[in-house]
């Protein structure tokens, strides 16, 4: 084998050297350099008969200036520009440096440091979120976990069972699953479990012959030979009757399907994303659902979380159903609006909230304002205050208001939507977003880490 040559010997070992190794060598090699001198000097003068007091004084001062400068190198090469780049995304209004004026005193930069890193590595998390799921709209911490577990579960060929309210966008997370796995060449084929009668769903998943029942005039592929390849999304499965439930798990654990009216078996390679907005739990409790067909799906979850607990969202959400309208390119919803939409439960979730966009924006050319939106909302709201006096006045709580929010928890949610609110209209400038809600700068980026809003998502959304 032949020998390398010296030279690219020497350029793979200057490659693998690092900060970490190159500035405690140079700083070992200085410390043993000045013990070398005045341990010289301490030699070289008594030998002589000459007192080492001024020549040792002399290279003290030396040593303290030359580390001194060695110092401001350090900070020059290495600080400097730690601080343009804070300075420079500061400037920008992608991060928020700490005002450290506290117990460290001023011109204090560690623990500023500190802050920007940590904003930039959660900010880079979430642009990358953003990025590959440009089609899920939301930055709230409880989203952020729903795409994060996206993209752990996408690459595989894991059965992925998504949980969630109806409305909240499971059919969605599905498609990106898809989107981002190997199969995405292939089909996606999405069947609603219970909007199928009970007598067609097993033709709607296996296919059927000719002849196979009355009506059966042609062969029908079903939704499993379709989809064969890619990836199969069962919405609702919860409502799926027990005997297609046996068929179904036997399809799933040989991957073969028998069409009706055949007895010849068909090879089917499939990934299966379920749906439901039931307790599957419960269900299996309760013999209406198989419990080995609950284990074969839950393989993988992902819960959805409701809208009413992602209301930083809403504003999100909202703006982005009236920009994708067609003539709503310079329509606005007013602040009073936002205020209203994220005071409402959203029974329905997403799907309500973008039925509600969509329902004001027919009513005004210009700015959705409060009279423009559903009446349920308004009313709704009304009954909430309503509900609040008659308790305040002494009125017997009844069993489900313990679940409702403490007082702290309802200023703080009141908090953060002055806070979303302000940073929708200021489309995420914080200067201006400070200056709308009557307080400094720094208390606002204090109040935006308390609550975990991403600004940079408000002024995309702009």
């Amino acid at each position: 084998m032949p020998k390398r040559p010296f030279s690219i010997w020497l350029q793979e070992v200057r490659r693998n050297l690092n900060l970490y190794v190159i500035i405690p060598i140079i700083f070992a090699g200085m410390s043993f350099l000045s013990m070398l001198i005045t341990y010289r000097i301490t030699i070289y003068y008594p030998s002589r008969g000459l007192t080492p007091h001024w020549p040792l004084a002399i290279w003290g001062a030396v040593l303290v200036l030359f580390t001194y400068v060695s110092g401001l190198l350090v900070v020059k090469f290495l600080i400097d520009p730690v601080k343009r780049f804070l300075s420079q995304t500061r400037r920008l209004g992608v991060v928020h440096q700490i005002d450290v004026t506290g117990e460290g005193g001023a011109g204090d930069d560690i623990p500023g440091f500190t802050s920007l890193f940590e904003q930039v590595s959660e900010l880079l998390s979430k642009v990358e979120a953003r990025q590959m799921f440009p089609e899920i709209i939301g930055q709230s911490n409880s989203m952020l976990v729903v795409l994060n577990r996206i993209l752990k579960v996408a690459p595989t060929d894991a059965t992925v069972l998504v949980t969630g309210e109806t409305g909240t966008g499971k059919e969605l997370v599905a498609r990106s699953i898809h989107r981002h796995s190997h199969r995405s060449s292939k089909p996606f084929v999405a069947l609603n479990c219970a909007a199928i009668p009970a007598g067609l769903i097993e033709s709607e998943l296996f296919g059927h012959e000719k002849g196979a029942f009355t009506g059966a005039h042609t062969r029908k592929m079903g939704k499993f030979e379709t989809a064969s390849g890619g990836t199969l999304f069962m919405d609702e499965i919860g409502d799926m009757p027990m005997e297609t439930q046996a068929k179904l798990l036997r399809a799933l654990e040989e991957q073969q399907i028998e069409r009706l009216g055949s007895e010849k078996p068909v090879t089917v390679d499939v990934r299966i994303i379920a749906a439901t907005n039931r307790d599957l739990d419960e269900r299996v409790k309760d013999g209406r659902f198989r419990q080995d067909l609950f284990f074969r799906l839950n393989v993988f979850s992902i819960q959805l979380p409701p809208l009413r607990a992602r209301l930083e969202d809403i504003p999100l959400l909202a703006n982005h159903f009236l920009t994708t309208m067609p003539d709503s390119s310079d329509k606005r919803i007013l602040p009073s609006s936002h205020r209203l939409l994220m005071a409402h439960d959203w029974p329905g979730n997403v799907r309500e909230l973008k039925n509600a966009i969509e329902s004001a924006a027919v009513l005004t050319a210009d700015e959705i304002a409060p009279g423009h939106l559903p009446g349920f909302l308004i009313s709704g709201v009304g009954e909430k205050l309503e509900g609040g006096a008659q308790n305040a006045q002494g009125r017997e709580l009844r069993d489900d208001d313990a679940d409702e929010l403490s007082l702290d928890d309802q200023v703080r949610a009141f908090e953060k939507g002055l806070i979303v609110e302000a940073l929708t209209e200021s489309r995420g400038v914080q200067v201006k977003a400070a200056a709308r809600l009557g307080i400094k700068e720094r208390s606002l980026w204090h109040r935006i880490k308390k609550h975990q809003i991403d600004a940079a998502e408000f002024k995309r959304s702009g």
